[in-house]
This record gives C-alpha cells, sequence and structure tokens, in this order.
C-alpha cells in the first residue's frame, strides 16, 4: 500500500483516517477540502487540478476527499487502494454537528443544514456517481469499505508501506 485513496460521506472521518494512515506507510497526507477554495467556481478547476497533479507526484500518499469528477483522473489511476469509509448516517450527521464547534474548523453552523441534506443522501445520490466514476478512473485499485471504529482501527493497525 503506497498511495491511497479515502472516500466516504461527510463526517464519515476522512481526514483523521488519512492522517493517521500516512503516518503509518510514512506517505505524506492530501486533504482536498483543504486545497480546495471556497471562492472558487468551475473555472478554476484547471488550477485545483494542477495543483493535485503536483501533490500527487509524491511516490507514497494518502488523500482524502471524494471531488470525483475534478480529481479522479488525477489520483486513481496510479492508486494501489481506494478505502471507503462507510459509518452509519447517524454517526456521520453527529460528527459533522460537533465539528462546527471545534476552534479553528473552517465548517460553519450557517452550512450544517446542506451538509445534513448531503449526508442523508450520499448513498442513494452520491455514493453511486462516485462509484461509477471510482471504476472508470481506478479499475485495478483493490477497494476496502470500514464501517466501524473498530475496523478501522484494526486497519489502521495492521497498515504497512509495501517495499
Amino acid at each position: 500500500m503506497q498511495r491511497v485513496v479515502v472516500l466516504g460521506c461527510g463526517g464519515a472521518g476522512k481526514t483523521r483516517f488519512a492522517a493517521a494512515l500516512a503516518e503509518r506507510i510514512g506517505g505524506k497526507a492530501i486533504c482536498l477540502d483543504a486545497i480546495w477554495r471556497p471562492e472558487w467556481t468551475a473555472e478554476d478547476l484547471p488550477a485545483f487540478r494542477e495543483i493535485l497533479k503536483a501533490e500527487h507526484a509524491e511516490p507514497v500518499w494518502v488523500s482524502d476527499g471524494n471531488f470525483s469528477v475534478a480529481s479522479f483522473e488525477t489520483r486513481l489511476p496510479s492508486a494501489d487502494l481506494v478505502v471507503w469509509l462507510s459509518p452509519p448516517r447517524w454517526l456521520c450527521a453527529w460528527r459533522a454537528v460537533a465539528r462546527t464547534f471545534r476552534p479553528g474548523e473552517a465548517h460553519r453552523l450557517a452550512g450544517l443544514p446542506g451538509v445534513l441534506r448531503f449526508i442523508w443522501d450520499f448513498e442513494r445520490v452520491n455514493r453511486p456517481r462516485i462509484e461509477r466514476l471510482r471504476r472508470e478512473h481506478g479499475p485495478g485499485a483493490t477497494v476496502v469499505t470500514l464501517r466501524t471504529d473498530r475496523e478501522v482501527a484494526a486497519f489502521l493497525a495492521e497498515a504497512r508501506r509495501e517495499p
């Protein structure tokens, strides 16, 4: 495992998981939410993709975030593993609410209704689209789905960088 894409619903724990996994395998953690600027529009996609190319040029990385249409053609062809984090909806919603109260958090209370709607509809609306694009751009990558904190902890405990 050297190049990993982490996918999942908002509040699934993608960023924390990616940071922990990157540390375990000695790679770089790449958070797409930290790269994409809130004021950007579709016209900024070329700049976003250029940043992604540069960030994913390292030999070992863990990249978290969906951004399927904007990023899969850059990330997935070289990924050897895709990890889907799929905790229950209620837990994702709880985490989304809780993070709005953390100091320094970019997520704001005003945006919470939209985030909760996104979480509620994710399995029905977004995941099928993301999966279709995942199969198109990264058909050779192994896919692992982790549903519980126990599964996440066990996966991280076993994670090693391949020689």
